[in-house]
């Protein structure tokens, strides 16, 4: 008998978890705010992103030059830095004034002043010195013209220091110039671009925003509905705190199962950035971080209490999140405060052991401490959810008795 009633138990727990993940992605997409959060806005952010980005690098910015020398050997030099693919000679100015009027109209991001005694210095064999002003308001200008203007510069030195070596042979004039050879490689970012650099970091962070702001439109919706603003819906179905709890939160899972496959396999697949990773490496890295997300998002979304507060509480943590992970700042020189806070999100876990898989090509052994870390984030955030849904749990069963009382009452006095 008791080992009947056990199945029961288990059959009806197993029935009403999965009545409730059916009645949650009911509620998602029927609601069309939730749905944007959770379809629309992770579908086309990614791809906005990859196409702001797609250029990886700035090209052909219009520069203008002072050529106060006017020799050949300047004209050279300047041939030289327009010849580069990352300047573009905008204009040819009589005076810096005029190159300074140019500037501020944005006609131009940076000037090339040559000093009149350019070709003499070099034909009297001193140092001479070519000036670069830039419009820092953009620091990929100021890389771009200092890149042209330095290999412009040791390119014109290696001619004149052939020139002058008079040697007989080009293997000569090779060791002269170059006794050491060197070769660079940009690891783990060969373009050198701003996509690979950023855009993985990105798609991340929009998995964890997205969650909270659907899940937070969600709850404050449930709320608005509710009569008495009660997170937890009155229904036969809805009892026991686990199984609210675990029917919720395989929704939201089933739908980011699709929705993470898309943003961080697809996306970096069409714009063609670095993506090495292992797929069982990547499956059972973004696992974690998707718990620890749903179970976060799930615990602040009981602080919202109208439908439009998620929008207020979660958007403007983006770009925060994004500078205290350590990506698009040095994580060595973000200050200890900043790095404590930045350890309650899941996303500056999953940021950096994401960009270690995907783009470094790590293994999970490799980002342990990060997938410990959403892991240990997965358990906590489900007990401070336990805690939180278990108090409204209460809170909606004081109501229920107090409506009881309350209509017994109002049916005792009216028989009397």
């Amino acid at each position: 008998m008791r080992k009947d009633t056990f199945k029961h138990s288990i059959k009806q727990g197993f029935a009403g978890l999965f009545h409730i993940c059916k009645e949650e992605l009911r509620l998602c997409f029927k609601d069309e705010g939730v749905l944007i959060f959770f379809i629309l806005v992770p579908l086309a952010y990614p791809l906005i992103y990859a196409f702001i980005y797609t250029n990886e690098v700035v090209r052909d910015v219009p520069a203008a030059v002072v050529d106060a020398d006017n020799s050949s050997l300047s004209r050279e030099f300047i041939r030289m830095v327009d010849a580069s693919p990352d300047v573009k000679v905008q204009s040819h100015c009589a005076d810096m004034e005029e190159a300074k009027t140019l500037l501020k109209e944005t006609k131009a991001y940076g000037i090339v002043y040559i000093p009149e005694s350019f070709s003499k210095d070099i034909a009297k064999g001193e140092q001479t010195h070519v000036s670069i002003y830039c419009d820092m308001s953009g620091i990929l200008y100021y890389k771009a013209l200092l890149l042209a203007n330095t290999e412009a510069s040791l390119n014109m030195n290696k001619a004149i220091q052939i020139k002058r070596l008079g040697n007989t042979t080009e293997r000569e004039d090779e060791i002269g110039t170059a006794p050491i050879s060197y070769e660079a490689i940009s690891l783990f970012n060969p373009q050198d671009g701003f996509a690979c650099f950023l855009i993985p970091a990105v798609l991340i962070l929009i998995i964890q925003q997205t969650l909270l702001l659907g899940i937070g439109l969600s709850a404050g919706t449930a709320r608005e509905n509710n009569r008495f603003h009660n997170l937890i819906p009155n229904s036969r179905h809805y009892n026991g705190t686990f199984r609210i709890i675990l029917g919720k939160s395989f929704a939201y899972l089933l739908i980011y199962a699709v929705m993470s496959s898309y943003i961080l396999c697809a996306v970096p697949k069409i714009f063609h950035l670095v993506q090495i990773a292992q797929a069982g490496t990547l499956f059972a890295f973004i696992l974690p971080y998707l718990l620890a997300c749903i179970f976060f998002a799930m615990t602040c979304s009981t602080f919202v209490r109208q439908r439009e507060l998620c929008m207020m509480l979660f958007v403007f943590t983006s770009i925060p999140l994004l500078f205290i992970s350590g990506i698009s700042w040095p994580g060595a020189s973000v200050p200890k405060f900043w790095e404590v806070v930045s350890w309650i999100f899941p996303s500056t876990f999953g940021i950096n052991g994401y960009i270690r898989i995907n783009t470094m090509g790590a293994t999970l052994h490799e980002v342990l401490p990060e997938y410990r870390a959403l892991w240990l984030q997965t358990g906590i955030y489900f007990i401070t959810t336990f805690l939180v849904y278990r108090h409204h749990i209460l809170i909606s069963r004081l109501h229920a008795l107090k409506r009881l009382y309350n209509y017994r009452l109002k049916h005792k006095k009216t028989n009397h």
